[in-house]
């Protein structure tokens, strides 16, 4: 009889596993939407990487409004009290 015993207090009883069950969807909805909210800051932050290069990229380009060769002196775009 001890043995029956041992057995019924170790089971777990159907509300439990039923709150168990609750508990993880509860879990994985909170991560799916998580999941979903990291997924648009990767999309924005890699707009915004793809931006930047574009930008570097017309920087490291020669201006060809001063025509083939020019070379610009810093100094020149320094306001007169300089």
């Amino acid at each position: 009889m001890e043995h029956l015993n041992d057995t019924h207090h170790t089971t777990p009883r159907a509300d439990d596993i039923e709150q168990r069950l609750v508990d993880l969807e509860i879990k994985a909805t909170f991560t799916e939407d998580l999941l979903e909210q990291l997924d648009q800051v990767i999309i924005r932050q890699q707009q915004q990487i793809d931006t930047l290069l574009r930008e570097v990229a017309e920087l490291r380009q020669p201006a060809n409004d001063g025509g083939a060769g020019a070379t610009r002196n810093l100094r020149d775009d320094l306001p007169p009290h300089f």
